[in-house]
């Protein structure tokens, strides 16, 4: 009984320990945060901004498999863009319902003959049209079913400028979008990827570009992960961002230099987690072969983005997310603990370890040993409560710092029932939301061989624009 005692005495002080850390590191970058977007802030308050006739040209690749809901309302969003020089090329993956019949009837595209120089690996091309909007060029890839990856490296090899941009086919950008997202690679010399800030599309109406109004919609699952949104992008991005750290630019909306990115082999059509896995290959590729590099993150370029509202389509994403976090990291394992790789082994790598692969496991064990404790009587439980609430509020303040400091840097008005809405959306995803889906990844391996693959689906609604 003492040798079983010991043990889960020990196990609970690790899980302490843990927490510590977490909350720690969640301080710091969260303030981090904080403070880079103030000073950005108050640099375009003041007009200190960059200021510029030249538009570096880029080509926006929008990857759909069966978007028939919403591609038609995401595509005209992107025609309206306040930009001088780009291409959009629509990359349709085999999809089985009527995605391109509603662009062709929406765009009125011409079916063309078209050669393509396949730089990157993808599956069979069907055919290419083409259509003019405002200028703009658009190009429609009809092709044969390989995932994402796959389409997005179809893109690649159909791009003509020298920077390419991914953006899901159910995301908006807003009208400046595409202009911040660039400034990094006009600032500095070196760049080969931006990433930008996804916020989430639900409860914003946006008219050609422009954000009209935004509420919290009265989905608690949405609005959970409207907080948990704000606090992952303004705490691990911004923070990283400080030493070139960041090893995740969300598929949804980022930036890519393609000459790098076709050097080192385009997007791997075999992993969940292309956009990560991209990103950590970009580390990788630069670093053994001494290419001096940045990667940026750029808070002001914003993507609106649908997510999951119900709790099934939510845990296939994180599933999803999950398994594609672990196919990365176990493929470029070489990063941990190799000092070559600097603060991108010593943080970034370690972060996504412990606290986003394995956090599933110690958080579920954590717990689990705490309840035995209860009920063998090892444990101090006024300790353990005060402890436990003290750090749910830590947490809660921190959450609900990162939501209002985004509501204030994007200029927003939200009512008093949002501002409730907000805090107990902070509550209830720190204390309960958290730990389903900590559940959720921990269970994801059971089917990663049936689904490594999948291009997963969420249930999509129109757009309000």
């Amino acid at each position: 009984m003492k040798t079983f005692e010991l043990f889960l005495n020990t196990i609970n002080t690790f899980f302490i320990i843990y927490l510590l850390i977490y909350s720690t590191y969640l301080f710091i970058s969260v303030l981090v945060g904080a403070i880079q977007l103030y000073k950005k802030e108050q640099m375009a308050f003041i007009k200190n901004e960059l200021q510029h006739d030249y538009y570096v040209p880029v080509s926006i690749l929008v990857p759909a498999y069966n978007e028939e809901v919403t591609i038609v309302d995401s595509i005209k969003s992107l025609v309206d863009l306040d930009y001088r020089l780009y291409e959009i090329i629509i990359i349709d993956d085999g999809s089985k319902d009527r995605t391109i019949e509603n662009l062709i009837q929406a765009f009125q595209f011409v079916k063309i003959d078209r050669p393509i120089r396949m730089s990157l690996p993808c599956a069979p091309l069907r055919c290419v049209y083409e259509a003019k909007v405002n200028g703009v060029s658009i190009t429609l890839i009809s092709k044969e079913n390989g995932g994402k990856g796959d389409s997005l490296n179809m893109g690649i090899n159909v791009s003509k400028f020298p920077y390419f941009i991914c953006i899901d086919a159910d995301s908006m950008l807003q009208k400046d979008s595409l202009e911040k997202i660039v400034q990094p690679v006009m600032k500095e010399e070196d760049i080969v990827a931006v990433g930008g800030l996804i916020k989430i599309a639900q409860g914003v109406k946006i008219e050609k570009g422009i954000v009209k109004s935004y509420h919290l919609p009265s989905n608690p699952i949405v609005c959970m992960q409207i907080v948990e949104y704000d606090r992952s992008f303004l705490s691990s991005r911004i923070f990283m961002d400080l030493f070139n750290g960041n090893l995740i630019i969300s598929g949804a909306f980022g930036l890519f230099k393609k000459d790098i990115v076709i050097a080192c082999g385009g997007y791997d059509s075999h992993t969940l987690g292309e956009d990560m896995e991209l990103v950590v290959k970009l580390h990788v590729f630069c670093r053994n072969n001494m290419i001096k590099y940045k990667m940026r993150y750029e808070p002001n370029a914003i993507c609106w983005s649908q997510v999951p509202e119900s709790l099934k389509d939510l845990a296939n994403q994180r599933r999803r997310w999950h398994l594609g976090l672990f196919q990365s990291m176990l493929k470029h394992y070489k990063i941990f603990c190799n000092f070559r790789f600097g603060f991108v082994s010593i943080i970034s790598y370690m972060y996504y370890l412990f606290f986003e692969l394995l956090s599933p496991f110690i958080e579920v064990a954590g717990i689990i040993t705490i309840v035995l404790s209860y009920m063998f009587g090892f444990i101090n439980i006024p300790f353990m409560i005060g402890f436990f609430l003290c750090y749910s509020i830590y947490g809660m303040i921190l959450t609900m710092t990162a939501f209002f400091q985004r509501i204030y840097t994007i200029h927003c008005i939200i009512s008093i029932i949002d501002i409730i809405k907000a805090i107990l959306s902070c509550f209830f995803e720190f204390i309960f939301f958290r730990y389903v889906l900590s559940f959720v990844r921990l269970t994801s391996f059971f089917s990663y061989h049936q689904k490594k693959h999948d291009w997963g689906t969420i249930q999509r609604f129109r757009h309000h624009s």
